[in-house]
């Protein structure tokens, strides 16, 4: 086999430096085409000197002659900004596009690789949930693979191998609970940025750290699930599995379930996706049982975490409701993690757009993009 050519989208941040992980772990298996971040150089041209890809992109221009001048001495072709991310991704060296970037940044790069024919390694879960029609569409179209990262998704993906010729009942997503599981809303009132960034078990990027502790992390799954796999709204349920071991199950119409299990490492369904459909050996710890003797399971919390009933009820609506669901949130997290809202507020912030959001039935790209605009603008008035 010949070694697969990746560009990967955000590899300064958490999947992309696991993604890096992965393709080290395995030598010989992979080729790092593109490389891109948005505002961290210094780890990106750290990564251009290690992996010498064919080119690097930094989103944000002001580091362009940063990063060109720490590279002037690598065969590495260096581009800036948004409209270079997206035309980077059609370059005919590229067998696979991984997105790892962060919120709705992914949504036209992601779109733009499609386009081209790329198959994708999809670890960026707002591009479904901001515009899963048309990219769901646009894949069919074009004949494209959408693979996902995230462990939950990766593991109904397992699980529906073989099986993809049988109805499915529905799906169960586990959600470790954050680090909150089990306390109630005015237990959470005074709760620190700090505290929100410890997450029990796995380890991951501010954002998306935090919409785990609020569950709208999950909410956002619940969305991503909706479209990579066909399913109704009401074929998706949510189960608090703290231990974070089983990653997701599939019930049958039959009465069977299958779930699939392994440690809370990313690394585990990033190589999934990467090397689909062979399953290539590698020296990841195992999970052993006898470690673990103890799996529970629970209902969530939604009146305490009112994220995911929030995500589910835009998922209900559907139209433009999730692409104002997730702008609101993007917002309101990063005016948490700035200390201008309580962990709290970031529901009440949530809820508030998408009360007052003008609903589309049947968004176009340009729509999504003013939906975008709209929300992040009437979350900012409700942070200041």
């Amino acid at each position: 086999m010949l070694p697969k050519r990746l560009a990967l989208l955000g590899s300064t941040g958490s999947i992309g430096r696991q993604t890096l992980e992965v393709v080290e772990a395995l030598p010989g298996n992979f080729v790092v085409e593109v490389l891109t971040a948005q505002n961290n150089a210094a780890l990106l041209i750290e990564q251009a000197k290690k992996f010498r890809p064919n080119a690097v992109v930094i989103a944000n221009e002001d580091y362009y002659e940063v990063v060109k001048g720490a590279l002037s001495s690598e065969p590495i072709k260096v581009y800036a900004g948004e409209k270079a991310l997206q035309s980077v991704v059609t370059m005919d060296t590229i067998d696979l596009v991984l997105t790892a970037l962060v919120g709705y940044s992914g949504l036209r790069p992601t779109l733009a690789a499609i386009e081209s024919g790329k198959n994708i390694a999809l670890a960026n879960k707002e591009t479904l949930v901001v515009g899963g029609d048309l990219v769901t569409r646009k894949a069919a179209e074009k004949r494209v693979a959408l693979l996902p990262v995230d462990s939950e998704h990766s593991a109904i993906f397992q699980c529906l191998m073989g099986e993809f010729h049988n109805p499915v009942e529905k799906i169960t997503l586990t959600a470790s609970g954050g680090p909150f599981r089990g306390r109630k809303r005015d237990e959470l009132a005074q709760v620190t940025k700090a505290q929100a960034l410890k997450h029990p078990n796995w380890t991951m990027g501010a954002k998306v750290t935090i919409d785990s502790a609020t569950l709208m992390n999950k909410g956002l799954e619940v969305i991503e699930a909706k479209w990579l796999f066909g399913l109704k709204p009401s074929q998706v349920e949510v189960i608090v599995h703290p231990q974070s071991i089983v990653h997701s199950l599939v019930h049958f119409a039959d009465g069977s379930v299958k779930a699939q299990l392994g440690l809370p490492d990313m690394r585990l369904p990033i190589q999934f996706a990467l090397t689909y459909p062979e399953r290539l050996k590698n020296e990841f710890p195992r999970f052993d049982f006898t470690r673990y003797p103890s799996l529970t399971f629970e209902p969530p919390d939604t009146e305490t975490f009112r994220n995911l009933a929030l995500a589910f009820e835009a998922l209900e609506q559907g139209g433009n409701k999730p692409c104002v669901l997730n702008a609101a949130n993007e917002v309101a997290v990063a005016g948490f993690l700035e200390d201008q809202i309580g962990f709290l507020e970031i529901s009440t912030v949530v809820e508030q757009c998408l009360a007052k959001s003008p609903y589309i039935k049947e968004p176009s790209l340009e729509d999504y993009i003013e939906t975008d605009r709209w929300a992040r603008a009437k979350a900012r008035e409700l942070v200041k």
